[in-house]
């Protein structure tokens, strides 16, 4: 998996459309609970709002962990599905967007609901910071004690980050590396020691 950008901190829009007012609201989330507990503080804060429309994505929005997202009550396909779009063509990764709506009078009509979420959403994320995530790996390395100080320098060179180091009958080292070197370290690694290195995966989680 290759490196991804998700929302780094809450951001705040109102967008005025036909007297009605679409409020948007972005947070960053790392689950579906805390989406929806956002979701829930929100429909008690506007309780005499007409909708509170919602969408969230969570990981990469390339390769999204788990998506979904909320019409309440606006035709099917006009409020939740357009602003899920633009949190995937934003690449707003780990974020929720909730859209509050106060009806003004004048009805928008299917198209003109469609133009209005996505432009609420697009509108607040083009105010938001970003940051990038490196999704990452931990590996488990045994090699010979004549083989040590050659990996030290393997493990500079591929950015890892030396987490722990064990001595028995051999070195065994516990790193955590970026996703996208692990293959060229293994690769090297097995090389340079005719087969002999022992490498495991011990986990993988992503990293700002």
């Amino acid at each position: 998996m290759s490196r991804y950008t998700v929302l780094a901190a809450d951001t705040e829009h109102l967008l005025t459309e036909k007297n009605s007012d679409f409020l948007t609201f972005l947070h960053p989330v790392n689950n579906r609970e805390q989406a929806m507990q956002w979701v829930e503080q929100y429909r008690a804060r506007y309780p005499d709002a007409n909708h509170v429309c919602w969408a969230y994505i969570i990981g990469n929005t390339r390769q999204p962990q788990t998506q979904a997202f909320s019409d309440d009550g606006e035709p099917g396909g006009t409020a939740g599905k357009p602003m899920l779009h633009v949190l995937t063509e934003r690449e707003l990764g780990n974020c929720l967007a909730v859209v509050v709506r106060y009806f003004g009078g004048v009805k928008l009509g299917a198209g003109g609901l469609v133009r209005a979420y996505s432009n609420a959403v697009s509108q607040a994320a083009a105010t938001a910071g970003l940051c990038e995530v490196s999704p990452s790996i931990a590996l488990s390395i045994s090699v010979s004690f004549a083989f040590e100080a050659r990996l030290r320098q393997l493990l500079q060179q591929c950015k890892a980050t030396l987490d722990e180091v064990s001595y028995s009958d051999k070195v065994t080292v516990s790193i955590t590396l970026p996703q996208d070197a692990e293959q060229a370290l293994c690769d090297q690694l097995i090389n340079e020691t005719a087969g002999a290195a022992d490498i495991r995966q011990a986990g993988s989680h992503s990293g700002v």
